[in-house]
């Protein structure tokens, strides 16, 4: 689903896990062994992902580390309540992406192929804090994104069209 641009990674002073076993105790929860591995596995690669796509890469049921469907949905909420991941709606679906330990960033969609490529601008957040300071907005974070046709879709549409022609 997504095409990551190298972003440069935030220092932080825990692992993922760390930070969420500090938000688990913080609520009076425990970390269980199914929360430990959907920490593991969200955190083992950075992609965009929904629910769906998630649960399709964890073990089948009966086998070892299985997790449940309910457990997945409200485990992905603890970790956005937690500050670990950010869920924002794209196509009707809900999408989770890496917030910890990662910066703040924007996107271009593809409308077509349905990929998301990541990307950050100092002019946009500079134009973005004006605007703020000239209405007497404090900025808390933002989401920007870009809706279009990327380049290799793009491409696949013009040849198209040329064999059309012959």
């Amino acid at each position: 689903m997504s095409d990551v641009i190298s972003l440069a990674p935030v220092e932080v002073s825990l692992s993922p896990q760390e930070r969420f076993e500090e938000f688990l105790r913080s609520r009076g929860l425990r970390n269980t062994d199914q929360r430990r591995f959907l920490v593991e596995q969200v955190f083992s690669r950075h992609e965009h992902f929904d629910a769906d796509g998630l649960i399709e890469q964890l073990p089948r049921k009966g086998s070892k580390n299985y997790v449940s469907r309910p457990t997945v949905y409200r485990t992905l909420k603890e970790f956005v309540d937690a500050g670990l991941l950010k869920s924002f709606q794209l196509d009707g679906r809900m999408v989770y992406e890496h917030d910890y330990g990662y910066p703040q960033h924007d996107h271009l969609y593809c409308t077509r192929c349905q990929k998301l490529f990541e990307f950050q601008s100092d002019e946009l957040v500079k134009l973005r804090d004006e605007v703020a300071a000239a209405h007497g907005f404090r900025v808390n974070h933002h989401r920007l994104i870009i809706h279009g046709v990327c380049q290799a879709c793009s491409r696949r549409r013009r040849k198209k069209r040329k064999q059309d022609l012959v």
